[in-house]
């Protein structure tokens, strides 16, 4: 049995309730509007990789929510950690390209770091809700 099944301990809801998703969902719609003016030939490239992986994120959390099993919920997590690392990458090739300033992937570096934290909480608590089952 996994988070998201009734008998948990959890609330009713779903992964949209959770404060590390609503946390990746603001970074999400940040990095779709910072990439929106960078040059036509970044569109297929960095842009894309950018969005990507911050839609990456949040779909691997609401994957690993509905997968409804601890060890998967974990899994998909870890994924969605490593995507927000990439992202933080992603950023400092567009600064060194100058299509964004240091100011920006300080302020998106610090909010991204704040998600993973959070994510690291998350994965510890559905470790532990595992270990008690």
């Amino acid at each position: 049995m996994g988070i998201g099944q009734s008998g948990t301990g959890m609330a009713e809801g779903d992964f949209r309730d959770l404060d590390v998703w609503k946390k990746c969902r603001e970074i999400r719609e940040r990095i779709w509007n910072i990439c929106r003016p960078f040059p036509a030939e970044e569109k297929h490239r960095l842009s894309d990789q950018m969005i990507r992986a911050s839609r990456s994120a949040t779909a691997n959390i609401a994957e690993g929510y509905g997968r409804f099993h601890f060890q998967e919920t974990i899994q998909f997590c870890r994924q969605a950690r490593g995507s927000l690392y990439e992202l933080i990458d992603h950023l400092l090739v567009a600064s060194e390209c100058k299509y964004i300033d240091t100011g920006m992937v300080e302020d998106m570096t610090e909010r991204i770091t704040i998600a993973i934290k959070m994510l690291n909480g998350y994965i510890k608590y559905v470790r532990s809700r595992k270990n008690k089952t």
